[in-house]
């Protein structure tokens, strides 16, 4: 009797401590992803403001967790109207012909409390590199309508030539190659949604 009550005990608590990963949608509204590249001897800052897709996260065992995101090139905000057309042209991204940017993780490792090296395959027009995106979870509270929210940021460096958006050769001396990339997620849960699978 006494061993099948500490067995009880033992399954009981390996139960408690087991986490599931739980699917979290990307709110496009409250998501975007930066970016920031040198202009002839100063910086420039933009952003994509649509960005959706699914984190999976197992607070547990994060290297079960997995992240689909897509960003729609035609949300590209410059706060000038002439230059987003330029970078929506074939010169560019090719908007019309590639109308989106995916990211796919193949791993996550656990760096420090609340890091991770995210590493997976981004799309952009028809190229697609393997790249690691630095996340932190910023943080998990309470939502709207009883679900639940986390907050994140990923950032990593890319090229663009990498990717068939140099443009055209006379701005070779003007934009830098080198594009930092910061994505901000807001991701929310809805308790009775289903849970994800662990990634494979």
């Amino acid at each position: 009797m006494k061993k099948l009550l500490a067995l009880f005990v033992v399954l009981s608590f390996a139960l408690a401590s087991r986490a599931e990963v739980v699917a979290y949608k990307i709110d496009s509204v409250h998501s975007s992803a930066g970016f920031t590249l040198r202009h002839m001897v100063s910086k420039f800052s933009s952003s994509f403001t649509k960005v959706s897709g699914t984190v999976n996260f197992d607070a547990a065992a994060p290297e079960k967790s997995s992240v689909e995101a897509t960003v729609e090139i035609a949300s590209v905000s410059t706060a000038n109207e002439k230059r987003d057309n330029h970078i929506k042209s074939p010169d560019f991204f090719d908007a019309a012909k590639f109308p989106t940017a995916t990211f796919k993780s193949k791993s996550w490792k656990k760096t420090g409390e609340n890091t991770f090296a995210v590493t997976g395959d981004l799309t952009i027009k028809d190229v697609t590199k393997e790249v690691v995106l630095n996340a932190e979870l910023l943080g998990t509270g309470p939502g709207m309508g009883g679900s639940t929210v986390t907050g994140w940021e990923a950032k990593t460096t890319l090229k663009k030539s990498d990717f068939g958006l140099a443009g055209p050769a006379m701005l070779g001396k003007v934009l830098g190659d080198d594009v930092a990339v910061t994505l901000s997620v807001e991701a929310g849960h809805k308790p009775d949604a289903p849970a994800a699978p662990a990634a494979k």
